[in-house]
């Protein structure tokens, strides 16, 4: 009889001994006691969408914003043909019985969606959406001699569900319209091998909780979720074909986070989504593990986690620039200062914090101070070769210190990497993927060779060696370093073969995360993806939708693209042998 391990449970000396050496002893310098993350106050930031963010369609017809108007319950009905259609449909609006040859204003009610979010000085926390109503110009019609208009357009792209149409006469509406924007769903290519990038459009999401977002299912499985609140109504995300080859669906409709299964049966029917066929032709193996970053848009947010004003030298005029501003833990960069009045050396360090968000009712993370070396100061000027630390993802603060007192400080933003695995002569044989090693040392009187090989494993997430090639049932790992600390960065969301397994943390661990698989599925190619994820717990807020599921659409619409935030997918396979 086969009997289940509990290889995780560990004598209590050794449990001790390993929690100690999860993070590193010199990132307990200089922590400030006085951070805590736990309190419930917190100061809600309705976000701006980047401006950069690419293919988000334009305001519909002139963009402009109307002039308030009032409205009347007997006003007079416009005719809109057809009156419901998607994107690109060719309508008709036209009205009678208006003043004769007059001027009409016709007017288009539209609406904005963006994220909203907590940013402290220690941590970002995600609070939800915000949904609001605006009305746009669309022309300027004369109406006959007999008091009629007829004006021909297209409908544009543009949140889904019901437009307001009014034409408006000298601050007053005096006739009423409305066209219902429906969806698209559309799968591009429709066949390919395993792995094969396939890209998901849908158009017309709404800009409301019930209307905002979108489930993706895979041959029945849950994949993700799509939102388009800074896309304007239009999610476009891109997922791998899996095996084994022959025909999948792809199911595409209505959720918050998960899917509305009798949409059409509810208030609002126009949310139905299609499910699409993809034939999946052959398998040609494992590919490279790859890495999908995020657009590469300018932040709307100026703060910066770790970037302290406590302690900051007011009358200091030096500045610190780096000469690049993100990249992955142990990266080389060079930091230069300018303007130092004094003389000597100055001590820099690395601003991180440290903590969990397990059990989180007191203080569950601190600032930290991690010595960088120091940097001689010359004619006013500091040139100094610091290495990123191995740490946390996120953003960060390189400090130039004198005492107690910051002289200066520069972000640096930490992105996720794929942990390499190496053979004897230092080849990389596997990105991120490894067998898993579950050694535990004895319960009753271990040896200290015992021990210190477990704890070995431990300190590397009991991952084991490099392969991609995995026998069924197998145990494996992937690993990746450089993961954050907020609910924006701290978890990513795991899928096999596109169905939602459940979620990875490195916080605790020091950005340093390995999650535990096993291959299933069959004899051939399969496809594990990580996706960004919005923590919704520890601490929990209220109206937090679409929390603690894979963000699909992280690319174009996810909140911390608004401060800096480059979360990406990052993809793996391995070949499942008999």
């Amino acid at each position: 009889m086969k009997h289940l391990r509990i290889s995780r449970i560990l004598p209590s000396a050794i449990a001790r001994v390993i929690v100690a050496s999860v993070i590193p002893v010199a990132l307990f310098a200089g922590i400030s006691n006085a951070a805590t993350t736990t309190t419930t106050t917190v100061t809600p930031i309705t976000l701006t969408a980047p401006s950069n963010i690419p293919g988000v369609a334009a305001l519909p017809y002139t963009g402009t914003t109307a002039p308030t108007f009032t409205t009347s319950a007997t006003m007079a009905n416009l005719t809109v043909t057809p009156d419901q259609g998607v994107t690109g449909t060719p309508m008709v609006i036209s009205g009678t019985g208006l003043a004769a040859n007059s001027s009409v204003e016709l007017t288009w009610s539209t609406s904005s969606a963006t994220w909203v979010a907590d940013v402290e000085p220690n941590t970002v926390n995600y609070l939800g959406t915000s949904y609001s109503q605006s009305t746009l110009i669309m022309t300027t019609v004369t109406t006959s001699s007999t008091g009629s208009f007829s004006f021909s357009t297209t409908a544009p792209a543009d949140f889904g569900g019901v437009h307001d149409i009014y034409a408006v006469q000298n601050g007053a509406a005096v006739a009423h319209g409305g066209f219902e924007l429906l969806r698209i769903v559309s799968v591009s290519p429709r066949s390919g091998p395993i792995g094969t990038p396939i890209t998901i459009t849908y158009t017309s999401l709404g800009a409301s909780l019930y209307t905002g977002g979108a489930s993706v299912l895979w041959d029945n499985h849950y994949t993700g979720e799509m939102m388009a609140n800074w896309t304007r109504g239009t999610a476009s995300i891109t997922i791998p074909a899996a095996g084994p080859v022959g025909t999948h669906y792809i199911q595409v409709a209505n959720a918050i986070s998960y899917m509305y299964m009798n949409v059409i049966q509810s208030p609002i029917p126009y949310t139905n989504g299609a499910t699409i066929a993809f034939h999946t032709t052959k398998d040609n193996g494992p590919t490279k593990a790859a890495i999908e970053w995020p657009a590469s848009v300018t932040p709307t947010v100026n703060e910066v986690t770790t970037l302290a004003t406590t302690g900051l030298d007011t009358s200091s005029t030096a500045v610190a620039t780096l000469s690049q501003s993100s990249g992955p833990v142990d990266t080389n960069v060079t930091l230069n200062v300018t303007g130092l009045s004094g003389t000597g050396t100055d001590p820099l360090v690395w601003s991180t914090v440290v903590g969990n968000r397990v059990n989180c009712n007191s203080t569950c993370w601190a600032f930290a101070s991690n010595p960088l070396g120091s940097g001689t100061i010359s004619n006013g000027d500091i040139t100094a070769k610091i290495t990123i630390p191995d740490g946390l993802g996120g953003w960060h603060v390189v400090q130039v210190m004198n005492g107690s007192a910051i002289e200066a400080q520069v972000p640096f933003y930490v992105k996720e990497s794929i942990v390499p695995f190496t053979n004897k002569a230092g080849a990389v044989v596997s990105e991120g993927v490894a067998t898993a090693n579950d050694y535990t040392a004895p319960v009753n009187n271990p040896t200290p060779a015992q021990v210190a090989k477990q704890l070995a494993a431990v300190a590397v997430g009991q991952s084991g060696t490099g392969t991609n090639t995995f026998k069924e049932g197998q145990e494996f790992t992937i690993s990746i370093k450089g993961v954050g600390w907020t609910q924006l960065d701290n978890t990513l969301g795991v899928d096999y073969d596109n169905s939602y397994m459940g979620y990875g943390c490195g916080f605790n661990s020091n950005g340093y995360m390995v999650i535990h698989l096993h291959a299933t599925g069959g004899v051939g190619t399969h496809i594990i993806d990580l996706y960004p994820m919005l923590y919704s717990l520890s601490p929990s807020f209220a109206s937090t939708p679409y929390g603690m599921v894979p963000v699909l659409s992280y690319a174009r619409d996810y909140p911390g693209l608004a401060l800096g935030y480059q979360v990406p997918s990052i993809r793996f396979a391995i070949r499942v042998v008999k």
